[in-house]
């Protein structure tokens, strides 16, 4: 294992990321926080993702390819060999904003006791379109704490921890597929505080590649399995099995792609009150999955006058 002896990893996880993982590491290498390695654990990448990133001269790049193990498997194998005092997650299709690392790092030296620290997201769509700004559900530590067994409180590729902390949690807990940082930031409250900071640090990419699918997509025994284990602080090997059987059926292209216009559609419709764009991505989840009922309903409503969709959403989120 290499010694550690750099203030900050920045631990990037790429499998089939060509369209987008350039666009990334640029950001990365033009932080004004110079002394970090970004380290890239290519998971079995089909596409460009492994030449883009051997196109680079950057001394500060490390490049790990293995056979694709998952996000999990990756994040844990870069846990390994990072050399950095703290982990600066990002992913392969997002943006830096370029203080990101100055901020967190300025943060987690001034706050020793703190052992993770999280901020706000701009999130795009697949095209680079802004859509909404994302803010933390809670800042402080024990706001957090009380929050975090409803609701995830950190924006992962957002986030910076210690990585001596994140190796005595375990590292990341296997089985927990597509919530396995939420179950993961449950242990870090044995070690210290955690905090949120309101700056907006990336610009976060929703794409149709992406594992990010709106949980309502992913159904209601997900969403049991997932603040069942959460609540718990682990989970099951029962219901680790069961929720691969579960994901293995819809971490397909094709309902993917209709759970991420559908997603899109929301934002646009929730948060932009552009109706028509709404609509326009509503028709394309449908033309994929005409049998799926969130886009009819979500199409109806976008006829209601903005203050009225407006207070639905305030009561959604209530």
């Amino acid at each position: 294992m290499d010694v550690v002896n750099l203030p900050v990893t920045v631990l990037m996880p790429a499998y089939n990321a060509a369209d987008y993982i350039r666009e990334a590491i640029d950001s990365v290498l033009k932080q004004t926080f110079r002394d970090f390695e970004l380290l890239i654990i290519n998971d079995g990448s089909r596409d460009e993702t492994e030449a883009i990133i051997r196109s680079y001269t950057d001394p500060r790049i490390r490049l790990y390819s293995q056979e694709n193990r998952g996000v999990t498997g990756a994040l844990n194998y870069g846990l390994q060999l990072a050399r950095g005092k703290y982990i600066a997650r990002f992913d392969a299709d997002d943006i830096c904003y370029p203080e990101r690392l100055q901020i967190q790092y300025d943060y987690m030296e001034a706050h020793p006791g703190c052992v993770l620290a999280g901020g706000a997201s701009d999130y795009i769509d697949k095209d680079g379109r802004f859509l909404f700004e994302w803010q933390p559900p809670a800042y402080d530590s024990e706001a957090i704490r009380q929050q975090i067994t409803s609701v995830c409180p950190f924006d992962h590729p957002a986030v910076m921890y210690v990585r001596e902390v994140a190796l005595q949690a375990g590292g990341y807990p296997k089985g927990a597929i597509h919530f396995e940082d939420h179950l993961f930031w449950v242990r870090f409250f044995d070690f210290g505080s955690v905090a949120n900071l309101a700056v907006p640090l990336i610009r976060h990419r929703f794409n149709p590649g992406s594992v990010t699918i709106d949980e309502r997509w992913r159904g209601p025994e997900f969403k049991q399995i997932k603040y069942r284990s959460v609540r718990n602080g682990y989970i099951t090997d029962e219901d680790a099995a069961r929720l691969k059987e579960i994901v293995s059926v819809q971490d397909i292209k094709k309902y993917k792609d209709a759970a991420y216009y559908t997603m899109i559609a929301k934002k646009y419709l929730w948060n932009r009150h552009q109706p028509a764009e709404a609509r326009a991505n509503l028709r394309k989840a449908l033309s994929i999955m005409p049998l799926k009922a969130a886009p009819y309903l979500l199409y109806l409503l976008s006829f209601l006058p903005e203050q009225w969709i407006r207070s639905l959403y305030r009561k959604a989120k209530a």
